[in-house]
């Protein structure tokens, strides 16, 4: 289990329980393109001192755009041309040098616009997200849903993962909050594993949902069974869709929203990805001029 603090880009921290076979893995994220109208709006962190109108200057400006409060160690030429270099928090990241774009290098790195404050690297993961999605029937998914939810969200999880079973146990809070969860497996340790052979139990269940619930109990008892199932396909579908830790949540749009969310704090996300959505399918002509917000 680990717990990573994106203070470089002003992310949320979120939790989530590694994937074991590749060692500890970083925890699912949000998108500070999301939350960085959160951040004061004067820069607070400290930065060294760089000419006006430079590419450091545009460097140190970019990083401040996504989060004021952060400390900048450090800026200067990177190893490929076109961009800075800059260390911030600890972490190396490199900033075009016209200042638009950010790239945050690792696993689960990814590449902001600066201008548009979004991450466009998500735009491709989400949408490859969505289909793989889309492999996995319907009735395969163990579902806790309200009567009219509001929004869906796949969660894959993981029966032994603590996040996983601190979110279970919100589950009606979840539904309560119009929010319908459609559960994959995602068994960290892997396949042929205890985890696994767990999962399959639950998943081969006459009852599943009640299988879950029992499996992600303290005492994690569940009946062993063995049937014709789809826990590896969707492990492989975890995978393939980059999940480095459990829970990994996603909107119907394969958008990711994080490891162990609370209830009302994912609520309000789908919210605004919903209210983002549906600005974005307008004609170009049909959209206002705004009027404050972001």
């Amino acid at each position: 289990m680990k717990r990573i603090l994106f203070a470089v880009l002003g992310a949320i921290s979120l939790s989530a329980c590694a994937q074991a076979p590749q060692g500890a893995a970083d925890a699912a994220k949000t998108d500070p393109a999301k939350v960085y109208a959160a951040q004061p709006a004067v820069p607070t962190g400290n930065a060294p001192k760089v000419a006006a109108g430079s590419a450091d200057a545009r460097a140190v400006e970019a990083v401040r755009t996504l989060n004021p409060k952060v400390d900048i160690d450090k800026v200067g030429p990177a190893p490929m041309p076109g961009f800075r270099e800059a260390v911030v928090g600890g972490q190396v990241v490199y900033v075009s040098d016209d200042g638009r774009y950010l790239f945050l290098p690792g696993s689960g790195g990814a590449l902001f616009d600066t201008k548009a404050k979004r991450n466009v690297m998500e735009d491709t993961l989400a949408g490859m997200r969505r289909d793989l999605l889309k492999t996995i029937p319907a009735s395969e998914r163990i579902v806790f849903a309200p009567p009219n939810p509001k929004h869906t969200v796949t969660i894959f999880t993981d029966v032994e993962c603590g996040y996983c079973r601190k979110l279970h146990s919100e589950i009606a809070e979840y539904n309560r909050q119009g929010i319908a969860v459609e559960y994959l497996a995602f068994p960290r340790m892997g396949i042929g594993s205890e985890d696994y052979k767990k999962m399959v139990s639950v998943w081969c269940a006459a009852d599943r949902r009640k299988a879950l619930t029992e499996a992600k109990s303290d005492h994690g008892a569940v009946s062993s069974k063995q049937c014709k199932n789809t826990v590896e396909q969707q492990y492989e579908v975890g995978q393939r869709a980059g999940l480095t830790g459990t829970p990994m949540i996603l909107n119907v749009d394969g958008v990711q929203l994080g490891g162990y969310v609370p209830p009302a704090q994912l609520r309000e996300a789908l919210d605004k990805l919903a209210a983002e959505s549906k600005t974005a399918a307008k004609p170009a002509a049909a959209v206002a001029t705004p009027v404050g917000g972001l």
